[in-house]
């Protein structure tokens, strides 16, 4: 696994960590995620999405992590619109002790995870 690029949102006093990775295999994420847990231990949520092509087909998983909204599904649409293969998207959020409702939630970490396919081509 590496790291492509990183960035950060403020919406309403949340704090968004978006990090885009290229990865080996879909077995990095688990790792991925041990990390985002450790460098961001004030985070409630670690959103992810990954999309790995193999020649059975593509792999495609998403993970809300108990967050409103449908946010995994959404960075998994980031990376398709990118045509992004054999890489993950995680999104951490601190939260900032505003609500920001279920369509808010997923349009702040689908803005983070662009921003990092953004930073990242």
């Amino acid at each position: 696994m590496q790291e492509l690029a990183a960035v950060k949102l403020e919406v309403k006093k949340s704090r968004f960590y978006a990090h885009l990775y290229a990865i080996d295999s879909p077995d990095d994420l688990a790792g991925i995620l041990a990390l985002h847990r450790e460098r961001y231990r004030k985070a409630a949520h670690h959103c992810t999405a990954l999309r790995f092509g193999a020649p059975s087909g593509t792999v495609e998983l998403s993970r809300n992590d108990g967050e409103v909204g449908t946010p995994g599904r959404a960075l998994l649409a980031v990376l398709d619109k990118h045509a992004l293969d054999r890489h993950a998207l995680v999104v951490s959020r601190i939260f900032g002790g505003i609500k920001l409702g279920p369509g808010g939630v997923t349009r702040a970490f689908r803005d983070a995870g662009e921003g990092a396919v953004s930073s990242g081509e």
